[in-house]
């Protein structure tokens, strides 16, 4: 039961409508350019083919259950980054001295803010936006040493919890800095939990002091600050303190700013006091969670710096010449991974939003440019939710284009696409047809990181051809401190997530319920395992589940079991093809992968997305779809059904359209007959973070689905 979508470059060309004998001139004519060039790009482009034909991992020994490592770390797992390095403050010591003046964290300054009415009488607020303003690693350094040793004076004591409840920003990381070089213990919580969650974070670690944004303090914090006892202290990120003052008695507001200058002031004797080990606790991470309240991992110091050290090897010549955008949640473990190899090798990070992050993103006023434009950033990290709405957006303006526009760009995306499946480059398309496409993101992205869920084949290859970048897959976990795999930059291969990184190495363990053993051929299948120094403590006072996920071999190494089912390829390289959660048994037995059937149908430009349900006392499958508005309306337009937004998706006509469309698209996907959805509902709402419905990094939470979604299960389900 495989989720892999096939990555044969003819399954994913763009459709064409041209004259015959046009199209048998241009293939002429393009064909007479691929002859001319391939002389020079063949020298270029074979060792990229060399370089992808590799393997990348092999199993330690003949045994089926045998460990996967990559081919570099064979003789032995990588631990750190760099000698002597062995926790963050000697990784951003060491960073320090080395690129003391370079640039490291900029934030953009902002020129003005307008409220744009719309035609629906709602107000967006709009900003215009200046320059980048710059700190160096010096002056990083020095902000997070006064701010770690002002909240020491606030009564912070080593080993003990502090809470930052804030945005992507500068201040996130300079705060972050601070608590690893003083041993406070980081719980970090993302800014669009909901408030019982919140609450839950705060008091399951006992935190005095928390760290947040004056936005956050008054939108979110105020309404729950009562129900967290033993809060004392709140440092706002802002350089101007909060106006809302109705605080419980014996909790103190300060700035980040009023903090870091008591901290200056202290003598040499008060700095310092308990330098942490590697086996200290960095970051009590709470995950947003698919199921239930979110659990908090401990991620030691060890374990962050085991993880990074193997991403890192992944980035071919990453040093001072890359510029990483963040716009990700810090508190998510892609993003802080990310921007801490980042600054372990001098690279400078531009801080953005996804509503500020192009010059059409929600915020940014017309004609004003958003921050990529600015930054022209080199390095991405993404999670698939974005990738698709990219990918969506994009192919909605080419369908806009005029025919010969429209041709023009399919003949060179199909054209790119058969070159770079056998290893070659194609100059002159990138500069003259996907130009303009690229600089959506800057123009100068050589890398764009993929993780947080599963990518689909077709938004991979989208993204490999219109940006002109490698697209760098991974898999890791919170659990196993965001490390596990990373293609490599040549491959080119779709539907993979590469080969183990060289901190870890991963195995595949029988799951005979779902039919899956490491001795299945030709390729070994089963739940991944993944061992190694990055494999975090467990959950913070949840010794059960720890127990659960979590073990220890023979020889001392710990290991993390994911739940997620793997294959290996020939080549060590890993494919996620279902997870045991997804997996439903029908009442006549046959089991349905609802991760396989939603990667069949979310890509469909009708579809914004889509979660499948099914249980085990019926014999099909049913969904839930959030449509796109514009073509739903186009849709209704051409079956002559009118009505308001919210009557078009009550309407079971409508219903009954879109499930003609998802049937067809199942087919086309080689679906099974059962595991194509029978009903459906159109969801007029978006599900985004705020409203439950998907983690922060968009993960379906199946559990608050299914309670949303309770009197449409009954009624497709023949109850009502």
């Amino acid at each position: 039961m495989n989720n892999h979508v096939s990555s044969k470059p003819s399954t994913m060309k763009l459709k064409q409508t041209i004259n015959p004998i046009l199209l048998c001139f241009i293939h002429f004519i393009i064909s007479l350019y691929t002859i001319l060039t391939c002389i020079p790009f063949y020298f270029l482009s074979a060792s990229r083919q060399e370089k992808a034909n590799q393997i990348k991992a092999k199993p330690v020994n003949s045994k089926p259950e045998a460990a996967y490592r990559s081919v570099n770390s064979l003789n032995g797992l990588a631990s750190v980054m760099y000698p002597g390095c062995d926790t963050l403050d000697k990784v951003f010591t060491y960073a320090k001295n080395k690129f003391k003046d370079k640039r490291l964290l900029g934030t953009r300054e902002i020129l003005n803010e307008e409220d744009e009415v719309q035609p629906n009488g709602k107000i967006f607020k709009k900003v215009i936006l200046g320059h980048y303003n710059w700190l160096s690693y010096e002056d990083v350094f020095i902000r997070a040493c006064n701010f770690g040793n002002g909240l020491q004076m606030l009564g912070q004591k080593p080993k003990t919890n502090i809470a930052i409840f804030c945005e992507t920003r500068a201040e996130w990381m300079i705060a972050a800095q601070a608590c690893f070089m003083y041993n406070f213990q980081l719980v970090t919580l993302y800014a669009t939990l909901g408030g019982p969650a919140i609450v839950h974070g705060l008091n399951e670690t006992e935190v005095t002091n928390i760290i947040t944004s004056k936005e956050l303090l008054q939108t979110k914090l105020k309404d729950i600050v009562s129900s967290v006892p033993r809060l004392r202290h709140i440092i706002t990120v802002d350089s101007k303190p909060p106006t809302w003052s109705e605080f419980p008695k014996g909790v103190i507001v300060h700035t980040m700013a009023a903090v870091q200058a008591l901290g200056s002031k202290a003598s040499l004797e008060d700095r310092l006091k308990c330098r942490p080990l590697p086996s200290d606790i960095a970051v009590i991470m709470y995950t947003s969670g698919s199921t239930g309240l979110p659990k908090g991992v401990m991620i030691s110091h060890s374990n962050i710096i085991a993880g990074i050290t193997g991403m890192a090897e992944r980035i071919p010549d990453l040093g001072e010449d890359d510029v990483y955008v963040g716009y990700l949640p810090l508190a998510h473990v892609l993003e802080l991974s990310a921007e801490l190899v980042c600054l372990s090798h001098g690279c400078c990070i531009g801080y953005s939003s996804p509503q500020t992050l192009a010059d059409q993103s929600s915020k940014i006023k017309k004609g004003s440019k958003g921050d990529t434009s600015v930054l022209k950033p080199t390095l991405m990290a993404a999670v698939p939710e974005i990738m698709d709405r990219i990918y969506k957006n994009v192919m909605n303006k080419v369908n806009d284009m005029s025919s010969f526009q429209r041709n023009l760009f399919i003949l060179a995306y199909n054209y790119k696409m058969e070159q770079i499946s056998e290893g070659h480059t194609t100059p002159l398309c990138d500069r003259f047809v996907f130009q303009k496409v690229r600089s959506l993101i800057g123009g100068n992205i050589r890398l764009l990181l993929c993780g947080g869920a599963p990518l689909s084949a077709t938004t991979q290859r989208f993204m490999n051809i219109c940006f002109c970048c490698s697209v760098g897959q991974g898999y890791g976990l919170t659990e196993s401190a965001g490390a596990g795999t990373i293609t490599e930059v040549w491959d080119y291969n779709t539907g993979r997530v590469g080969a183990p990184l060289v901190c870890c190495e991963i195995k595949l363990k029988n799951w005979e319920e779902g039919g899956y053993f490491n001795t299945d051929t030709p390729h070994p299948r089963g739940e991944i395992l993944i061992g190694g120094q990055n494999v975090t403590m467990g959950y913070y006072k949840n010794e059960a589940k720890t127990k659960t996920d979590f073990f220890e071999d023979e020889n001392g190494q710990r290991w993390l079991c994911t739940g997620d089912i793997g294959e290996f390829d020939p080549d060590g390289c890993l494919k996620i093809i279902d997870r045991k959660k997804d997996l439903v048994k029908l009442q006549a037995g046959e089991y349905v992968s609802l991760g396989k059937v939603e990667a069949a149908l979310k890509n469909l430009p009708l579809v914004d997305n889509i979660c499948a349900y099914a249980n085990s006392y019926h014999s099909y499958v049913i969904g839930f779809v959030v449509p796109n508005q514009k073509e739903l309306t186009e849709l209704a337009r051409k079956k002559g059904l009118k009505g308001t937004w919210e009557e078009l998706c009550n309407s079971c006509e409508m219903e009954n359209e879109v499930l003609k469309v998802l049937s067809d698209a199942a087919i086309s996907a080689s679906l099974e007959k059962f595991e194509i959805p029978v009903k459906i509902r159109l969801s007029p709402e978006p599900w985004t973070p705020e409203t439950g419905l998907v983690t922060d990094a968009f993960k379906l939470k199946r559990k608050e689905l299914k309670t949303h979604y309770q009197e449409d299960i009954e009624r497709m389900y023949g109850r009502k």
